[in-house]
C-alpha cells in the first residue's frame, strides 16, 4: 500500500466521519418544526445542536480540501461536473447556517416560521445534494480522455446517485430523531422516538435498494456486502432500542448504519476515484490522480500532528454539552415574555 491508498483511505474517513457528526445536525434541522408544537419545544430542539453544527461542517471542509491536495485530477474533474449543484448545496449550507443565528432574533411568529422552513429546506437539499454527488461517484459522469466533464447538468442525476441522495437523507432524519430522544426531554424526546419508528422501517427499505443497486452498478467485492449488512442489523438495533427506550443505543445504531453506508460507496469504488460513463479507459484512478509522493508525504505528517488535536477538540465539546436541553414548563411558557425561552445557539 502506497501514500495515495492511504489518502485515498483517509478521505474516505473524513467523509464518513462529516456524515456521522452533521447528519444527526441534518436530521434535526428537518424535524424541528414536527417534533416541536411550541416555540420554546422548537427552540429546545434547536439548540440540541446548537454547540455542535459549526464545527461539524468543517469535515466536510478538510474532505474536500483533502481532494483537492492529494488528488488534483480528481478534485478538477468532479468539481467541474459538479459546479451547479455544488452552487446549490453552498446556498443551502448558508441559508442553514444563518436560519440558526436569525431565528431567535425577532419576535413575530412569520420570522421565526420563515427561518424554521429555511432551516428545513438547507436541511434536505444539503445531505441530498452531498449523497447524489457521491453516488455519481460510482454511476459514472461522462468524462472524455482528457479528463474533462462532457455533459449537462441533468447528467448530474444519475438513477443510483439521486437514489443515494435519498438514503443519505433517510438515514440523517433517522439519525436526527434518535439524537433529539437522546438531548431533549419530555413532549419533544416522546415524538422524536416516534417519528424515529416510522423513519427506520423507511431505512431499512431504503438501503436494501441502495444495496441491490450498487451490486448492479458496482459489481463490488465481499466486504461491501459485509458493510450494508451490518448496517442494516444497525438499523434494526436502533429500533429495538428505540422501542426500549434506550435513546444511547439508539443513536449509536443509527450512526453506525449512516457511517457504513457512507463507507461501503468508497470501498466499492477502489481503486477509481471517478468512474467514467463514456469510456472504461477514462475512468480516474487513485495511482493515476494523486499527487507527487512530496506532497502526499508532508500532508501525512500534518494530518498526524493535526488530526487528533481536531478529535480530543470536538471530544471535549460533546462532553461539556452532553446533558439534556430542557424546555419551559407548559405553565411558564403561557404566562411567561419571550426572553423566558431558550436561547438558540
Amino acid at each position: 500500500m502506497n501514500l495515495a491508498d492511504v489518502w485515498f483511505i483517509i478521505i474516505a474517513v473524513f467523509w464518513t466521519g462529516f456524515f456521522v457528526l452533521e447528519g444527526f445536525d441534518f436530521g434535526v434541522g428537518v424535524i424541528h418544526s414536527f417534533v416541536g408544537r411550541t416555540e420554546t419545544e422548537r427552540r429546545v430542539a434547536i439548540n440540541t445542536v446548537g454547540p455542535f453544527w459549526d464545527g461539524n461542517e468543517v469535515w466536510l471542509v478538510v474532505g474536500a480540501a483533502a481532494i483537492f491536495a492529494a488528488f488534483p485530477a480528481w478534485y478538477a474533474t468532479w468539481i467541474s461536473a459538479s459546479y451547479l449543484a455544488i452552487v446549490l448545496l453552498l446556498v443551502a449550507l448558508i441559508v442553514r447556517g444563518i436560519s440558526f443565528e436569525w431565528r431567535g432574533r425577532g419576535r413575530r411568529d412569520s420570522w421565526r416560521w420563515g427561518w424554521s422552513l429555511c432551516l428545513t429546506a438547507g436541511s434536505i437539499v444539503a445531505p441530498t445534494v452531498l449523497g447524489l454527488a457521491l453516488g455519481d461517484l460510482l454511476a459514472g459522469l461522462p468524462i472524455d480522455s482528457d479528463g474533462n466533464f462532457t455533459g449537462t447538468f441533468w447528467s448530474l442525476f444519475t438513477g443510483f446517485g439521486v437514489w443515494t441522495g435519498l438514503t443519505i437523507l433517510a438515514l440523517c432524519l433517522l439519525q436526527g430523531s434518535t439524537f433529539l430522544a437522546l438531548r431533549a426531554t419530555d413532549a419533544v424526546r416522546g415524538r422524536a422516538r416516534g417519528f424515529g419508528h416510522v423513519v427506520s422501517f423507511v431505512g431499512l427499505g431504503m438501503v436494501v435498494v441502495f444495496g441491490v443497486w450498487m451490486a448492479l452498478v458496482a459489481h463490488p467485492g465481499p466486504a461491501t456486502y459485509v458493510l450494508l449488512a451490518i448496517s442494516l442489523v444497525a438499523v434494526l438495533a436502533s429500533l429495538v432500542a428505540q422501542f426500549r427506550a434506550r435513546d444511547g443505543l439508539a443513536f449509536t445504531g443509527s450512526s453506525v448504519a449512516i457511517a457504513l453506508v457512507v463507507a461501503s460507496l468508497f470501498v466499492s469504488l477502489y481503486p477509481n476515484v471517478l468512474v467514467s460513463s463514456t469510456s472504461a479507459a477514462n475512468t480516474l484512478t487513485v495511482a493515476g490522480s494523486a499527487s507527487g509522493d512530496y506532497a502526499l508525504s508532508v500532508m501525512s505528517i500534518v494530518a498526524l500532528v493535526c488530526f487528533p488535536i481536531v478529535l480530543l477538540y470536538q471530544g471535549y465539546t460533546y462532553v461539556v454539552f452532553r446533558r439534556r436541553v430542557v424546555g419551559a414548563p407548559p405553565t411558564a411558557e403561557r404566562s411567561a415574555p419571550e426572553s423566558s425561552a431558550p436561547a438558540v445557539n
